[in-house]
């Protein structure tokens, strides 16, 4: 699941950029942000990321499953959650999960 929002946020980056990885402890959940400063994700392709089989990629790149199943083990397996904000410069993937004792 990691692996995929890395290998997104380097794809958003071609000609180079920054990629932040953070985590931190919120209440009882760990929340882990990345952050990249690629191309940023269309608007209208922000409230399709999470469905299988969506891509924004060229055809022959990418399988539209990579998101799909890093929210399906964020939410189902772990009970937590994932969103994302972008802008051109600025694409943030927030995970949230409840940390048990």
């Amino acid at each position: 699941m990691w692996t995929n929002l890395v290998d997104n946020a380097v794809d958003a980056m071609p000609g180079g950029g920054t990629l932040t990885i953070t985590a931190d402890g919120v209440g009882d959940d760990l929340l882990v942000e990345f952050r990249d400063t690629g191309c940023g994700v269309p608007a209208d392709a922000l409230p399709r990321l999470f469905q299988p089989f969506f891509t924004t990629k060229d055809v022959g790149r990418g399988t539209g499953l990579g998101l799909y199943l890093s929210h399906e083990i964020v939410a189902r397996r772990h009970g937590g959650a994932i969103s994302v904000s972008s802008e051109p410069g600025d694409t943030r993937f927030c995970v949230r999960l409840p940390v048990r004792s």
